[in-house]
Parts: C-alpha cells; sequence; structure tokens
C-alpha cells in the first residue's frame, strides 16, 4: 500500500523537467475493496501527474544561516551530453546549480565540460557551497561563545576557537 510522500503545496524538485514546483494535488490510485491506495502520483502543474520517485523534497536541513539566507542545490541539464554518454556521472544528465537567492536563478554554476572531468568533486562542492552559510552560523556561535566566556573553554578547543575567529574575521573582511 502507498503513502503520500510530499503534501499539498510543498515545494519539490522535479527531476525529468530539471525545475521546483509545489504540489498542487495530491492524487491517490485507489483499487475497489482495499483500505488504502495502491500509489499516490503528485500534480505540480506541468501538465501531467507525476511519481514520488520523479520528485525530490526540498531539504528541510538546508543551508538555513542565522541571517536568514538559504542555499540550494538544484539540477540543470546537461545541454552537450546525453544521459547515456553522462550514465558514469553521480545524476546522468545533469549538473548542479546552487541558488543564493529567493528565485530560482543566479548563484553558482560550473561549466559541463569541467563538470565531466569530475562530476564527484564537482558534486561534492556544490553540496559545500550550499551548505556554507550554516557552517558560518556555527562557527560564528562558537566564536561568539568562547568571546563571552573565555574560563569556559577547554584547553583542547582554544586553538579551533581561534581558527574560527579568523575564518570569520576572513569572511566579514573579505578575507583581508
Amino acid at each position: 500500500m502507498a503513502h503520500a510522500q510530499f503534501h499539498k503545496n510543498q515545494r519539490v524538485y522535479v527531476r525529468p523537467v530539471g525545475t521546483w514546483a509545489q504540489v498542487e494535488r495530491v492524487i491517490p490510485h485507489w483499487t475497489k475493496g482495499l483500505e488504502s491506495p495502491i500509489r499516490i502520483h503528485y500534480d505540480v502543474g506541468l501538465g501531467r501527474e507525476f511519481g514520488p520517485d520523479e520528485l525530490q523534497a526540498e531539504d528541510e536541513a538546508s543551508s538555513v544561516a542565522d541571517d536568514g539566507e538559504q542555499w540550494r542545490v538544484t539540477r540543470a541539464r546537461n545541454k552537450w551530453q546525453s544521459d547515456a554518454e553522462t550514465a558514469s556521472h553521480p545524476y546522468p544528465g545533469t549538473h548542479p546549480v546552487v541558488i543564493t537567492g529567493e528565485s530560482d536563478w543566479g548563484g553558482w554554476l560550473v561549466p559541463g565540460a569541467e563538470y565531466a572531468l569530475s562530476p564527484v568533486r564537482i558534486e561534492r562542492q556544490a553540496r559545500l557551497i550550499a551548505t556554507a552559510p550554516r557552517m558560518a552560523s556555527v562557527v560564528r556561535k562558537l566564536a561568539e561563545w568562547s568571546h563571552k566566556s573565555p574560563a569556559s573553554v577547554p584547553e583542547s578547543l582554544s586553538e579551533l576557537v581561534r581558527e574560527c575567529r579568523e575564518a570569520i574575521d576572513a569572511l566579514d573582511n573579505n578575507g583581508q
């Protein structure tokens, strides 16, 4: 029996289309005599129903920093190579794009030729960039905590705290 994986108005990534959409309707497919649906499809306003394997939920633990910055990794179609030519890539036929704003455009992307050289490395870079606001927030909190109560910082963490302060200074002062 099937259970809904997404809910109405939830933001999802539609893999076959390569775009973000909102679930408009949850469509259960029933069979007579059964108490729950045999499968569930979703209408996201793109002209057809999509199965749960074609959709991906927006990561709730995505990079949301204290200042409200929310970055996320989306997928863009590879214009120059087919899915068959990129079968060895982590996500055949696509490459990562890091969206750094509210709209679904703008941010960081890598040329397809560079992605083809090292797809695993580029995927990791995309995840690193997307989580940067959250990591910066954690580093900033650790540095602030140590500044407020320096006596409570264990000796084993003093070097880490110093590195946190240096990282925040580099971030706030454009690396100067």
